[in-house]
This record gives structure tokens, C-alpha cells and sequence, in this order.
């Protein structure tokens, strides 16, 4: 098996066929038989699982279906898992991610790449998620030390080694990210055109983009507990001046009365540092309590033309 197309799929029952009509006329213009389509339906809430299933049908596409929502990344790591293909390509299942174009991202990757990640020079996303974007960007630059010039999506191809590596991940919380850029850095960019949502509507939401940057920046980097190490640290400088001042004053104007403003201010920023450093603990405490109890990444109910499943 030469390519894999790993899709996890989403309350896209609209969108889903014409995605995977996409990639199959693609590879006929390609003269390309030696693929498989491996679909994940991720709990949805409409019929996705019963249109996947029904194109699992075709010999050389693959349905997997989960028991509960285990989110996108975890959706990605059940279909590599499935995956025998020597290449892996990942996808979108709303059709913005340009399937007929793939020959641009496997051109790029015979250049000596492990990874090539498609780039958009014109998003066609809202404004909330293209704000949503660059501030992950900027936090994976900071906290995961992502080149600045490098675009990381979810529209890429990377070499059958790079994804066993990636695959071997066993914890709660997988970060498709933080992954590719743990496992190389040889991976490279190239421009392709974004689209208009084929059907269907976003499912980027404030919470969804928060609990993507945790699952990032707590699974891959320690970063946030060192910068709650630095703001203690200035916190306490800032009190220890507040408080030489203090007494200093108190020397120069015994009369002085003491400020029950400047007081409660004092406290109410100690306090707020405090249980901010605080949650950022308890959260790392958290994931490897979980981590320890083995929570699964996900569970598979059903699959379809599915021969070698493995589940995490």
C-alpha cells in the first residue's frame, strides 16, 4: 500500500462523500491505485457513521467508529493506527482542505522531507478561528519551539516511519503537533488553496481552542510551570521592595496611618499569582493521574474493512 488518507469525521454527513470523491478522482488523474481512505467517525451527533460505513462498502475504504467523543487528535491516532499505507496523508473532513491537490504536498515530500504541511496564504476561515490561529501559533513558537517560518495544520503527508513514531504515543491527551515536531525536524511547507466549508458549519468553538492549547502545552512542554516559577518570583521581589518601602515610611512619618487599600491590593494580587500557579500544577497533577490510571485515548465500537485494529 503506497498512500493512506486519514480523515476523522465529525458531524459531516453533507460533506464527507464529497470529500472522498475528491481523492479518488485525484488519484485517477494521479494513474495512483495503490491507496486506502480510512474514515473515523468521532461520536457524531448526525449520520456520519451511517454515510462512512456505507462507503466502506468499496474495498479500499476503511470506517471506524467510536464509542464516545475522543476529539480530533485521538480520532487522527485510531485511523494511523489502522493505516498500512507507506505514506500518510491527514485531512479535514469539511472539503477546505484541497484533496486535488495532494500532488502538491507529495512533490514537496520527494524532495528529502519527512513531513510536508499544506499552508494557505488566503484562509477562508472566520475571523474567531483565524485569530484562534495565530494565537496557537505564537504559543507553539514560545512553548513547543516551532520555527517561526514553519505553519503547522492538519492538511499534511508524512513518511510511514514518522507515523509509527507518533502512533507509539500512549497517554491521554495526544497533540498531533506537538507529535510531528517531536518526531523530526525535517518538515517542510508548501502553498495550497482553502475553501469554502463544503457543508455544514464550524465546530471551532472558545472551549474546543482552549482545550487544544492544554492538551499542547501541558503534554509537551513545562514551560507555563517555569513561568509561574518567574511570575512568583517577581511577585515576591515586588513585595519585598512594597515592604522596605513600608517600613522605611514608617520610620520617616511614625504618625503614618497604614493604607488598608494598598493592603488589600498587595494581597489580592499574591492571592491571584498564588492560585494561578496553583491550577497550573494541579493541571499537570491531573493529566498524570489520568496518565497513571491509563485512560484510554479512545474506544472503538465498530469498524469496517478493517483488518489489523488496534486500539489505545
Amino acid at each position: 500500500m503506497k498512500y493512506s488518507f486519514v480523515i476523522p469525521c465529525y458531524n459531516s454527513e453533507n460533506s464527507i462523500s464529497l470529500v472522498v470523491d475528491e481523492i479518488q478522482e485525484k488519484m485517477r488523474d494521479m494513474q495512483e491505485e495503490s491507496y486506502e481512505i480510512i474514515l473515523v467517525n468521532d461520536y457524531s451527533r448526525d449520520h456520519t457513521r451511517d454515510v462512512i460505513f456505507k462507503l466502506a462498502e468499496q474495498d479500499n475504504i476503511r470506517a471506524i467508529s467510536m464509542a464516545k467523543n475522543a476529539g480530533q487528535d485521538a480520532a487522527c491516532l485510531a485511523g494511523y493506527r489502522a493505516s498500512k499505507g507507506d505514506f500518510v496523508i491527514s485531512l479535514d473532513d469539511d472539503g477546505q482542505n484541497p484533496a486535488n491537490q495532494i500532488d502538491r504536498l507529495i512533490d514537496k515530500l520527494d524532495e528529502g522531507y519527512d513531513v510536508v504541511i499544506a499552508h494557505y496564504p488566503h484562509k477562508k476561515h472566520s475571523g474567531f478561528r483565524n485569530w484562534g490561529s495565530r494565537v496557537n501559533d505564537r504559543m507553539e513558537i514560545e512553548l513547543l519551539g516551532k520555527p517561526k517560518n514553519l505553519y503547522i495544520g492538519s492538511f499534511f503527508i508524512a513518511r510511514r516511519f514518522i507515523i509509527d513514531q507518533i502512533i507509539q504515543y500512549p497517554n491521554p491527551y495526544p497533540y498531533i503537533r506537538g507529535l510531528l515536531l517531536s518526531s523530526t525536524s525535517n518538515i517542510a511547507n508548501v502553498d495550497v488553496d482553502h475553501r469554502e466549508r463544503k457543508a455544514g458549519k464550524s465546530q471551532y468553538t472558545l472551549s474546543k481552542l482552549l482545550k487544544l492549547w492544554m492538551n499542547g502545552f501541558t503534554s509537551f512542554s513545562v514551560k507555563p510551570l517555569r513561568f509561574a516559577t518567574v511570575v512568583g518570583v517577581v511577585v515576591a521581589i515586588v513585595g519585598f521592595i512594597l515592604t522596605i518601602y513600608a517600613i522605611v515610611m514608617k520610620l520617616l512619618h511614625p504618625d503614618l496611618a497604614a493604607g488598608w487599600a494598598s493592603l488589600m491590593s498587595v494581597l489580592t494580587v499574591i492571592g491571584g499569582v498564588i492560585l494561578f500557579t496553583l491550577g497550573i500544577i494541579g493541571e499537570y497533577i491531573g493529566r498524570i493521574y489520568i496518565s497513571i490510571n491509563k485512560i484510554p485515548q479512545y474506544v472503538i465500537k465498530e469498524t469496517k474493512n478493517i483488518d489489523n485494529r488496534k486500539e489505545n
